[in-house]
C-alpha cells in the first residue's frame, strides 16, 4: 500500500514521474496525437488530469474493456509506408544475388566456349542426346573413361567415333570377342631377326582415343589387360613401362540384354570408368529427321575436327582452377556415406568415386559459363558418377531396385546446401 495511489480507474505507482506518463499520450480517435499537458515535476497526482479531453481519451483507452486496442495504436497510421518500404527492400534483395554473381574470367569463358564447339559439333552424329555427349566431353576434360551400356542400334559407336573424330588425336578401335588376347590389346615383344634384337611393337591402346566395343564379350584375362592402362595411363610388358599419349581416353560399349557369350566386368574394372550412362532411342521428331537423310550412312565420317589434344589439356587446366566451397565438398562426402550406410546396398562407393564426382562437378560447372561449382553440379552427375559404383543386396535386387534408383532416393534424402548461406 505504502508508494502508491489508488483510484477508481487503476492502480499507478508513485515511482512513476507524471511528466514521463504524459508525455507518450495516446492518439485520438482520428488519428492526431494531442500535445502533453505542462505539468510541474513536483505536483504529486493531478487530479485535473480526467477533466482534460486528451487525458480522459488515453486513461479510458486504457482501462475500458470495451474500447478496441488498435484503436490506440500510435504506429498505425505509418504501418502502410513502413511494408511498402520493406515490400521493396525485399524485392530488392531477391534481384541481388543475380547481380552479385561473380563475372566469369576469361579462361572460364574460353572453356565455355571450346566446350560448347565440341558438344555442337558431336551432335551433329548424334542428335538429340546432349546429356550424354556432355557427359562424354567431361570425362575427357577430366581424363577419365566412359562406359556406355544400351541396346543395339542406339548409337553408342557413332558417339565415340563423332567424339573421336571432332578432336584431332590418334583413334583406335578394339573390337573385343572371345579369342581376343591381351597382347592383341597392348602389344607384343617380337625378335627382329634383320637387328636380332627383341622390339617391342605398340597395340591399338597407343591412341588418345580407344574405342573398347562390346567390351563384355573379351575373356576376363584380355579384360585385365585395360585394368593398368585405365588407371595409371601406362603399359607394362616384359618389365618396361610405356605411357599412353596425352590426352588418353577409353570409351567402352556393352549391351545389357545380350548376356550369352559374354563376361561380366569385374568390379575393379567398372570403379576404373568414371561416368557409365546410356544413350536412349531418339525422340519421335529426331528420328524422322534422321530418316530423311538416309543417305548419310557414316554420320561420324560427316564432322570434322573442332580442337586440338593440346585445347583439350588447356580445358583440364583451366578445370582445376574452379572454385569448391567446403559446403560443397562435405556434401558430396554425405552423398558416399549415405550409400554405405543404406540397408539396400552391399558396397558403396571408394573415395575413387568421391574424387571422380568432384572432379566432374568442376568441368561440369566450367561447361556452363561458371568459376565455382554449386549443388546442382553435383545432383547432375552423381547418377552417372556413383550409380556403377554400388552393389545392390540379394533382397534389394530380387524386389526390382536399381542403382540409378537408390542414388535418386539418396539425392531426395540428403539435404544440399544453400547458395550463398555463408557468404
Amino acid at each position: 500500500m505504502e508508494g502508491t495511489l489508488l483510484s477508481t480507474r487503476g492502480t499507478l505507482p508513485l515511482t512513476t514521474p507524471p511528466a514521463a506518463i504524459q508525455t507518450t499520450p495516446a492518439p485520438s480517435p482520428t488519428g492526431i496525437v494531442p500535445t502533453p499537458n505542462q505539468q510541474s515535476p513536483h505536483t504529486p497526482m493531478a487530479p485535473q488530469a480526467p477533466q482534460t479531453p486528451q487525458t480522459s481519451h488515453a486513461t479510458q483507452a486504457m482501462v475500458s474493456p470495451s474500447r478496441p486496442a488498435q484503436s490506440v495504436r500510435p504506429a498505425q497510421p505509418a504501418q502502410p509506408r513502413q511494408e511498402r518500404h520493406g515490400q521493396q527492400g525485399r524485392a530488392a534483395q531477391s534481384h541481388a544475388p543475380s547481380s552479385l554473381l561473380p563475372t566469369p574470367s576469361a579462361d572460364i569463358a574460353e572453356f565455355h566456349s571450346m566446350f560448347s564447339k565440341l558438344v555442337d559439333n558431336v551432335s551433329h552424329v548424334v542428335a538429340g542426346k546432349e546429356t550424354p555427349i556432355r557427359q562424354c566431353a567431361a570425362a575427357m576434360v577430366v581424363g577419365g573413361h566412359i562406359l556406355l551400356e544400351d541396346n543395339p542400334g542406339t548409337g553408342k559407336t557413332q558417339l565415340a567415333r563423332g567424339l573421336a573424330n571432332s578432336i584431332d588425336m590418334p583413334f583406335k578401335r578394339i573390337q573385343f570377342t572371345p579369342d581376343l588376347l591381351p597382347s592383341d590389346v597392348v602389344g607384343v615383344t617380337y625378335y627382329d631377326q634383320k637387328t636380332g634384337e627383341f622390339e617391342y611393337r605398340e597395340g591399338p591402346i597407343f591412341a588418345s582415343i580407344v574405342l573398347a566395343d562390346e567390351i563384355n564379350r573379351a575373356s576376363p584375362k584380355t579384360q585385365s589387360a585395360l585394368l593398368e592402362v585405365m588407371e595409371e595411363q601406362n603399359v607394362t610388358v616384359d618389365g618396361i613401362t610405356h605411357p599412353v599419349p596425352q590426352p588418353f581416353m577409353v570409351i567402352a560399349t556393352q549391351n545389357p540384354i545380350e548376356q550369352l557369350g559374354t563376361y561380366k566386368l569385374p568390379e575393379a574394372q567398372m570403379d576404373r570408368f568414371l561416368i557409365k550412362t546410356t544413350v536412349g532411342y531418339p525422340s519421335h521428331d529426331v528420328s524422322v529427321d534422321i530418316l530423311r537423310q538416309i543417305n548419310v550412312t557414316d554420320r561420324a565420317a560427316t564432322v570434322h575436327p573442332v580442337l586440338s589434344g593440346e585445347d583439350v589439356l588447356r580445358m583440364r587446366g583451366i578445370s582445376k582452377h574452379v572454385r569448391l566451397d567446403d559446403s560443397i565438398l562435405e556434401y558430396i562426402v554425405r552423398l558416399v556415406e549415405a550409400t554405405r550406410h543404406n540397408e539396400r546396398i552391399r558396397v558403396g562407393p571408394s573415395m575413387r568415386g568421391a574424387l571422380a564426382l568432384t572432379r566432374c562437378a568442376r568441368v561440369w560447372a566450367a561447361a556452363d559459363n561458371r568459376g565455382y561449382v554449386v549443388p546442382d553440379d553435383v545432383k547432375h552427375l552423381a547418377v552417372a558418377v556413383l550409380a556403377h559404383r554400388i552393389t545392390l543386396t540379394a533382397e534389394s535386387t530380387f524386389a526390382g531396385s536399381t542403382p540409378e534408383q537408390l542414388i535418386g532416393q539418396i539425392l531426395e534424402d540428403v539435404p544440399a546446401p544453400t547458395l550463398g548461406a555463408n557468404a
